[in-house]
């Protein structure tokens, strides 16, 4: 579905480049982390794919488009919710379609079948105030839905929420991601989360980078908290951690 080919980048303030002739793919409905030490380029590749930057040299594409030649092709939930404080939920919720000019009745229809799968249609008429912040980045990730996108980014959208509450939105987001059958691409600095989250990891371990390590996890329709129990994903934890603490010159 997702095609980077022989993508090379730097920024134009900068000498180094980012990356170099970088090749990857994503396939369709993969729920995909990347990860690696800060500053290693993991946002560069969100940037390039929503069009924010555009590469020197290659090609990027969904379903074999150039994605210069097309339009809501994927969506980005920040890190922060960036909910407006002084509209209602359903306003927040309903800005992608707001923005495209969908009829109001349509746009509220959508809102309801949304809050209703985030389990938030009581808070309809509410405002960000009203809301946890658990309860805030469901409203973030409903928003993103409803840019009609099939490719999702997500960049650390939990790493503001204490432990607990970070652990309930990693299981509610996977639940997510099997009813909705979208493609999610997903940076975080937690090896842990990528493991339990996605079926493939991307791993930058150079800069610039020309290639990323890949793991494939696997099991992402049945998985559980009891997944990350197993002596095989303990090890290749303990090995992922290492490896991201040797990048960053902590060993």
């Amino acid at each position: 579905m997702l095609e980077f080919r022989d993508v090379t980048f730097r920024y134009k303030e900068d000498d180094d480049y980012i990356m170099k002739n970088l090749n990857f793919k994503v396939e369709k409905g993969q729920f995909v982390s990347i990860i690696g030490p800060s500053g290693c380029g993991k946002s560069t590749i969100f940037r390039l794919l929503n069009g924010l930057e555009k590469p020197e040299s290659g090609e990027i594409l969904v379903d074999g488009k150039d994605i210069s030649t097309l339009k809501d092709y994927c969506a980005f939930m920040p890190q922060k919710d960036l909910l407006f404080p002084w509209r209602t939920i359903e306003e927040n919720i309903s800005l992608p379609m707001e923005i495209k000019k969908v009829p109001k009745k349509e746009r509220h229809k959508k809102c309801v079948e949304v809050l209703k799968e985030v389990g938030l249609l009581d808070y309809i008429n509410k405002y960000p105030r009203d809301l946890s912040g658990g309860m805030k980045q469901r409203v973030s990730f409903g928003r993103t839905i409803l840019t009609g996108s099939d490719i999702l980014l997500l960049d650390e959208p939990f790493s503001a929420l204490d432990y607990l509450t970070r652990m309930d939105m990693q299981e509610w987001i996977l639940s997510q991601w099997r009813n909705l059958k979208k493609t999610i691409i997903f940076i975080t600095h937690d090896v842990e989360e990528a493991l339990f989250l996605s079926d493939t990891i991307y791993i930058i371990n150079e800069k610039p980078f020309c290639k990323m390590d890949r793991v494939d996890i696997g099991n992402g329709e049945n998985k559980t908290r009891d997944f990350l129990k197993q002596e095989e994903i303990i090890s290749l934890k303990e090995r992922l951690i290492n490896n991201l603490r040797l990048r960053e010159g902590r060993i």
